[in-house]
């Protein structure tokens, strides 16, 4: 099972990703239905998966079928989907879409776990637990425990004459992602890395430390770090001995 599943996954990363030119993506978006590139995607799919129907061909023609039609399928309702205020959330879906499927596949030829079974065991409530308390439920923390300080800092920038310009949301996901990197060190008990992140931190963040006329600044930025690194140690201490009573 393990091998057949690898094989489905290479062959569409393969022709999802290295054998697909911009230049057909582009076209499949303009042209729609009418796109030769989408029957050239098609193509390459259908070239990739030919070794499973050449090696027994009455045992993976149905399963075949439907990876190639349900890829046809979503890749053109994709097309179709010309307002995309969000790029990202697109691609994504379009790929679960499809590993969606490769997996009912799997799940046709070989006996698995049922899809229920497996989010309802509990490492995997603990680990969805433990993503939604890093991510989520850590930056409302952190939002709150600092918002003592943030109306003076509102106000020393709307005096700034040349504001400093950020991505939108781009701390919250910086502090997301290190917090999850932080559990993940404590896991592998790799607690070097932590301080490993945080000087890497700091050596991004002295520019803007330097830079910076206003002490509330830097010191508002430092008490963020500092909490978001004690909740993630927290959350990864709980994680890895909770996890390890359920082994």
């Amino acid at each position: 099972m393990f091998e057949f599943a690898i094989k489905l996954l290479l062959t569409h990363f393969i022709g999802d990703f290295l054998l697909q030119p911009q230049k057909w993506v582009k076209g499949r978006e303009k042209k729609k239905l009418k796109s030769k590139y989408l029957y050239y995607h098609m193509g390459i799919h259908i070239l990739l998966l030919s070794p499973f129907l050449f090696y027994d061909f009455k045992l993976y023609w149905s399963g075949i079928t439907v990876i190639i039609v349900s890829h046809f399928l979503i890749d053109l309702a994709k097309s179709y989907i010309t307002k995309r205020k969000n790029e990202a959330l697109l691609f994504i879906t379009d790929q679960l879409a499809h590993l969606f499927v490769i997996a009912l596949v799997i799940n046709a030829y070989h006996e698995v776990p049922s899809i229920e079974k497996w989010i309802l065991a509990p490492k995997m409530k603990l680990i969805g637990l433990m993503l939604l308390l890093t991510t989520k439920v850590a930056s409302i923390i952190i939002k709150v425990l600092v918002s003592r300080w943030a109306p003076e800092l509102t106000i020393q920038s709307t005096n700034q004459t040349d504001k400093d310009e950020s991505l939108q949301n781009a701390g919250t996901y910086i502090g997301m992602m290190e917090r999850l990197l932080i559990i993940l060190f404590i896991y592998k008990g790799f607690w070097e890395g932590i301080g490993y992140l945080l000087a890497a931190k700091s050596v991004f963040r002295i520019g803007d430390l330097t830079k910076s006329t206003d002490k509330k600044q830097t010191e508002y930025i430092l008490i963020g770090t500092m909490i978001s690194f004690l909740i993630a140690i927290g959350i990864g201490v709980v994680f890895k001995y909770s996890l390890e009573k359920l082994i």
